[in-house]
């Protein structure tokens, strides 16, 4: 684990309740700058709600939370020029070419015309697509897509980068390419928040929190919760906190 101290993510027990339903329960949790965090947890466990809530999308019902040093009830918009955000459904528009995506999002991150042009060049060389800028997003295989909607996430340089999910539906192959892609990042001072329900992924990230019913259930590095739980990996620890053993 690469050693940071400062925080970039402060959760004190953050409650999202939807009228009678309690999605979060009082999570406490810290991400620290540079930091690649792993949010996990079974589909409806809650992570999707908490994601939502420290991209400023979200109110939380109750709690002390701050990202990026911005307060989420106060500061919402600041939170969103600062960080960067991918969907498991990607957020690109496929009706629109490559090229144009990056357009519309640099427009959206507020970045200037030349920065954006600079960026999109960078980023279709970097992965290869130089040739593809003009072909419209609906003619791009999956794997691509997913890596075109990480670039345009960090395109402008964010603090953090959440991402939801993102190597729901690829294969195995193509999800060990984006980590390596999620490591580059993280290397070059960008924290990474990321949410899957894949236990394996669990192993690449510094520190994972696993969430159950709405709950943060464990918070450590992959290591110390298997020697913890003394197990031999990760989806291990997750079937023994999931039937409470």
């Amino acid at each position: 684990m690469r050693n940071y101290t400062e925080n970039i993510i402060e959760a004190e027990n953050l409650v999202k309740k939807f009228g009678d339903f309690t999605a979060n329960d009082r999570l406490n949790f810290q991400v620290k700058k540079g930091e690649i965090f792993g949010f996990l947890g079974a589909n409806g466990a809650g992570k999707t709600t908490a994601i939502k809530i420290l991209c400023g999308l979200w109110l939380p019902t109750s709690g002390n939370i701050k990202v990026a040093g911005f307060d989420v009830y106060k500061q919402r918009e600041k939170i969103k020029r600062n960080i960067g955000y991918m969907s498991q459904k990607f957020s690109l528009y496929e009706d629109l070419t490559v090229k144009e995506n990056f357009r519309f999002y640099g427009g959206i991150y507020r970045m200037r015309s030349g920065d954006i042009r600079e960026k999109t060049g960078f980023f279709l060389k970097k992965l290869d697509l130089e040739k593809s800028g003009d072909t419209v997003l609906s003619s791009i295989p999956l794997g691509w897509k997913q890596k075109l909607a990480f670039s345009i996430a960090i395109m402008h340089d964010p603090k953090i980068v959440f991402l939801d999910e993102p190597t729901g539906g690829v294969d195995p192959v193509t999800r060990r390419q984006f980590w390596d892609m999620i490591y580059e990042t993280a290397h070059n001072g960008i924290t990474v928040f990321v949410t899957t329900h894949y236990m394996d992924e669990a192993e690449y990230c510094d520190r994972v929190s696993i969430m159950v019913d709405g709950k943060i259930e464990a918070l450590d590095t992959p290591g110390n919760l298997k020697e913890k739980f003394r197990v031999e990996s990760m989806n291990e620890v997750f079937i023994k906190l999931a039937r409470k053993k």
